[in-house]
């Protein structure tokens, strides 16, 4: 069964808005072993959303349409439907309550557009899944249209769901995906998890797995792929089909500690586990406190920490030393370059004394695009301090050359100083 994705919204053409949508979308289909083989982008125009509409049809068997289904003028999504199924748009009144009900449970006024929202093509029926006041659709019809002379038509199906990424999500999983599924006549199960690694290239990855992917090419199921992620780390995603869910979480279980097996330490998570969500649920288990000093990456460390939820219980605060002499009269940092690995080292104790953590980190380096105190972009200099070193603590500071532009610089600065202190927390027995 083929399935095309069209986004839909002219701010998706201007650049506005990057359409993340699609991408979900595609890899949600992959894994449920749905093929998608054309993703289209349309503006807010109903004969251009009526012409992609039918090319699509034209090719594919199914089709989501995402984003168009709002209270205003230029949400013409139900309408291009509606157009292309050749059926008028009829209001639903139980819908119409539905919409009056979330407004008035949230004390606000409902402007009369939203009943748009409420209209349905003859035919359709709205997705269970209302996060928001945009009904999805779910619209068989039969394509080619009868009387286009363009041979015996089959029955196809458009789904449309809201632009709203939570909401869109909630109704890809609750009704779009098991309802292509069945269409599609699939009764298997394809389970997917993914392997959060970091310390390795992608290529490098590749060669430690190297042996294990060409036996699997061989036996097809699970199956193995590799992705960049930037900070989130390098993914190594497991898929396997199998007849029951509990047949392909086994199958899952065996190759995950085959893998682990392989990478060892590089394994740094699971699924939707992050390096920081990781590290401080370690420092957590082992009731210490964490605090952070911060030069090229001005921040990034101590507001990915603070997006774990809970954080507070280990995180104390940092210190954003990005010029010279803020380090040095903040942090302790000796008079002279400051991008050094002993300058990384002082600013992590400096943190750790001014804070009363237990565990500091430090971020020091050049992010581009110009050299500073005679090194190159992409040198930057990490540490990692670990109790009182007086009392049996430990400290460790590296200088690295990290890829890409300024803002990849900062990001990939983050995953490696948390990397570091991942792996010092493994070997420290203080």
């Amino acid at each position: 069964m083929r399935v095309e994705v069209v986004a839909i919204g002219t701010e998706l053409l201007l650049g506005q808005i990057h359409d993340t949508n699609s991408a979900w979308i595609g890899e949600q289909l992959a894994l449920v072993g749905l093929d998608s083989f054309f993703q289209t982008k349309v503006g807010d125009n109903r004969a251009r959303m009526v012409e992609v509409l039918s090319d699509a049809l034209d090719r594919s068997d199914a089709v989501i349409c995402c984003g168009g289904l709002g209270p205003t003028q230029d949400d013409l999504t139900r309408t291009a439907i509606a157009e292309v199924m050749g059926v008028p748009l009829r209001p639903d009144e139980e819908m119409e309550e539905r919409i009056i009900s979330m407004f008035s449970g949230r004390s606000r006024r409902m402007p009369a557009n939203n009943l748009r929202q409420a209209e349905l093509p003859e035919g359709a029926r709205f997705i269970d899944e209302q996060p928001g006041t945009a009904p999805g659709l779910v619209c068989p019809l039969m394509w080619p249209r009868s009387g286009s002379g363009d041979g015996a038509a089959t029955e196809k199906v458009i789904y449309a769901v809201p632009g709203v990424p939570w909401e869109m999500k909630e109704m890809m999983l609750g009704t779009v995906l098991p309802d292509l599924q069945a269409r599609a006549g699939i009764d298997a199960v394809i389970r997917s998890r993914t392997l959060r690694t970091w310390g390795e290239s992608e290529s490098g990855l590749a060669e430690l797995l190297a042996e294990r992917i060409e036996e699997l090419d061989r036996v097809g199921n699970p199956t193995i792929a590799f992705l960049a992620s930037g900070m989130e780390g390098l993914k190594v995603r497991m898929t396997a089909k199998c007849p029951t869910a509990e047949e392909a979480d086994s199958l899952l279980d065996e190759e995950e500690e085959r893998l682990r097996a392989r990478l060892g330490a590089l394994v740094f998570g699971v699924d939707d586990d992050t390096m920081e969500s990781v590290v401080l649920e370690m420092l957590r288990s082992r009731g210490l406190t964490l605090a952070s000093a911060e030069s090229l990456t001005g921040g990034m460390v101590g507001s990915r920490l603070c997006d774990v939820p809970g954080a507070s219980d280990v995180y104390l605060g940092g210190v954003i030393g990005y010029a010279p002499e803020v380090k040095q009269r903040l942090l302790g940092v000796p008079e002279g370059p400051v991008v050094t690995e002993q300058a990384a080292l002082a600013m992590a104790h400096g943190a750790r004394v001014a804070t009363g953590a237990d565990v500091a980190v430090s971020t020091t380096g050049v992010a581009g695009p110009d050299s500073s105190e005679g090194r190159p972009p992409g040198t930057v200099c990490l540490a990692v301090a670990l109790g009182d070193p007086e009392r049996g603590g430990v400290s460790e500071s590296v200088e690295v050359r990290l890829p890409g532009r300024r803002q990849q610089v900062r990001e990939f600065s983050v995953i490696t100083v948390l990397g570091l202190l991942r792996r010092n927390l493994l070997e420290w027995s203080g």
